[in-house]
C-alpha cells in the first residue's frame, strides 16, 4: 500500500467514505502524493501521450486557429495568450512557433501565459520553452491572468478535474462514494446524498439497478470563469479533449498507467485519473455567459485547418521513413478509430464572430 492510498484509507477510518470527487482530486493534486505534483507524465516514458507530443502538426493547428480568432475579433492589441494545463510545454513552443510565421507582428504584442499548479510540471515547461524567444509568465488561475482580450487553450485539461458520480440504488441515484472492506481494501459504496431528478438526461426511467451518471460541477465552474472573462473583456476559448457531445449514463473512471489500463483504486497517486468530459454541459455554460459556442470532431477540426496540406508538405523532401512517420502521425491525430472521433473540440466566441473551420 502506498503513502496516499494509506493516507487515504486512515481518512475513511476517521470520517467515512469519501466521494468519487475528492478521491479524484486527492489522486491528482495532493501536494505531497498527487500524480500531477510529483511526476512528468507524458511521453512515451510516462505514462500517456498526448496530441502535441504525437506530432508538431497538431500545435501549429492550433496557432493557426489563435491566429484566425485573433483577425477575427479584429486584431486586439496586447492579447492575452494562455495555455491552461500546458503539459510539458510543447503545445505552447508550436503555437509560439506558428504565430511567429503567421503573424510576427502578434507574437512581440501578445503576453503569453501558462496556467500551471504543478511545480514540476512547470520546471518541464520552462525547459521545453528554452530558446523559443519571446517572454512567457506562470500563472496558477484563470483569475491571475492580466487583464486583456484572452486567448486561451486548453488541451487534455478538463478531463482530469474531478467529477460526482451518482448510482442508481433503490430507485433513488445516490452519490458513489469510496469506503473500505474488513481488510483496508477501498470499495465503491453508495452515500447518502442523492442527485435532484431534474439534474438527469432523458432515459433516466428507464435506467437499471448499478447504472452509473456523472456530473461534473468543477468543470462547469472553470469553463463559466473562462467565458465570463471571455464576454466581458473579449476573445476567444478553444478546447479539446475526449467526451461525449450529448450526456448519458454510464462509468468513465479511469486509471492509465505506463500506456496501460488499471484498477482506479489501486494505486492512487501513481496513475492518471480521468473521466469523460461532457461537451453539451460546456457549451451551455458558454452560451449562458453570452458567448457563442461550436463543436466538433478533433478529425473535423485538424483535417479542416489543413492538416492532410500540411503533412504534404513537412514529406514532400523526407526520407520514407518520416514519411511514414508523419502518416502514423495524422491516422492516429484524426483517423476516426484512434483520437479523431474521441476526441472533441469545442470553440467559445463573442456573439456573432465566426471562426473556421466552425461554422455560424
Amino acid at each position: 500500500m502506498n503513502t496516499l492510498k494509506a493516507r487515504i484509507v486512515d481518512l475513511i477510518e476517521a470520517l467515512g467514505p469519501i466521494s468519487v470527487s475528492e478521491y479524484f482530486s486527492l489522486c491528482l493534486s495532493d501536494p505531497t502524493h498527487g500524480y500531477y505534483m510529483t511526476r512528468d507524465p507524458f511521453g512515451r516514458e510516462g505514462d500517456f501521450t498526448t496530441a502535441p507530443e504525437i506530432s508538431q502538426m497538431f500545435g501549429e493547428a492550433i496557432g493557426v486557429w489563435l491566429v484566425l480568432a485573433w483577425r477575427a475579433l479584429g486584431r486586439p492589441e496586447h492579447p492575452v495568450i494562455a495555455e491552461i494545463g500546458p503539459g510539458r510545454g510543447t503545445l505552447a513552443k508550436d503555437i509560439a512557433r506558428t504565430l511567429d510565421q503567421l503573424e510576427p507582428a502578434l507574437r512581440p504584442s501578445a503576453r503569453f501565459h501558462l496556467i500551471e499548479t504543478s511545480p514540476k510540471l512547470g520546471w518541464a515547461q520552462a525547459t521545453t520553452l528554452e530558446g523559443t524567444g519571446g517572454r512567457f509568465d506562470w500563472v496558477k488561475s484563470v483569475d491571475e491572468l492580466p487583464e486583456g482580450p484572452l486567448l486561451i487553450v486548453g488541451n487534455e485539461l478538463f478531463d482530469a478535474i474531478p467529477t460526482r458520480q451518482y448510482v442508481n440504488a433503490g430507485g433513488a441515484w445516490r452519490e458513489r462514494m469510496i469506503g473500505i472492506d474488513l481488510e483496508d481494501r477501498l470499495i465503491f459504496t453508495a452515500g447518502a446524498g442523492s442527485l435532484d431528478p431534474s439534474l438527469l438526461p432523458p432515459g433516466a426511467d428507464a435506467a437499471v439497478e448499478g447504472t452509473i451518471f456523472e456530473v461534473a460541477p468543477a468543470r462547469t465552474a472553470l469553463m463559466q470563469a473562462i467565458a465570463e472573462r471571455i464576454a466581458e473583456e473579449g476573445g476567444a476559448g478553444l478546447f479539446i479533449d475526449y467526451g461525449h457531445f450529448a450526456p448519458g449514463f454510464g462509468d468513465t473512471l479511469q486509471a492509465v498507467r505506463k500506456h496501460r489500463p488499471e484498477d482506479v483504486l489501486e494505486n492512487p497517486g501513481e496513475a492518471d485519473l480521468t473521466s469523460h468530459v461532457d461537451f453539451a454541459a460546456l457549451a451551455a455554460t458558454a452560451r449562458a455567459a453570452g458567448l457563442d459556442a461550436y463543436l466538433m470532431t478533433q478529425s473535423q477540426f485538424l483535417l479542416g485547418l489543413g492538416l492532410l496540406e500540411r503533412a504534404g508538405v513537412l514529406g514532400a523532401n523526407a526520407d520514407e521513413a518520416k514519411r511514414d512517420e508523419i502518416r502514423a502521425a495524422v491516422e492516429r491525430l484524426a483517423g476516426p478509430d484512434q483520437m479523431g472521433d474521441l476526441f472533441k473540440v469545442l470553440a467559445i466566441l463573442p456573439r456573432g464572430v465566426s471562426v473556421r473551420p466552425f461554422g455560424r
